[in-house]
């Protein structure tokens, strides 16, 4: 069993690779709908790890990258790059959240999900 690493003790991220069911290229994805990538990604937005700088990247195979709109909230991480068999898509202005938007996160989503949990202590100390 690998040992639990906790955010704080993490450095910062160069690359994030985001599972997707589909992606257009605008950079705007969709996954599986639970929205746990989003949440990860917003946390380690917040806490500094992942930046401007880190390069969110999607692997997808071609019939996956569509043409027209994917519905996006202002919680939903974009990518700078899609990655399929057949070619590296770059995307103009991928949107990235902040971090986290705690006043949409639900009690018990935060109390069954450590990171969050441990997050938000250190937001009321500061």
């Amino acid at each position: 069993m690998a040992p639990t690493v906790e955010v704080d003790e993490m450095l910062p991220i160069d690359l994030v690779v985001l599972g997707s069911v589909a992606v257009n290229r605008e950079g705007v994805r969709t996954g599986k709908g639970a929205g746990y990538c989003d949440l990860e990604s917003a946390l380690l937005t917040e806490a500094g790890l992942i930046t401007g700088e880190t390069v969110v990247v999607t692997t997808v195979h071609s019939l996956q990258v569509v043409d027209g709109p994917i519905p996006a909230g202002d919680h939903d991480a974009g990518v700078d790059l899609i990655v399929t068999p057949d070619a590296t898509i770059t995307c103009p202005a991928p949107h990235r959240p902040e971090g986290l938007l705690w006043d949409r996160l639900q009690m018990e989503t935060i109390a069954a999900i450590p990171a969050l949990a441990a997050r938000q202590a250190v937001r009321r100390r500061d």
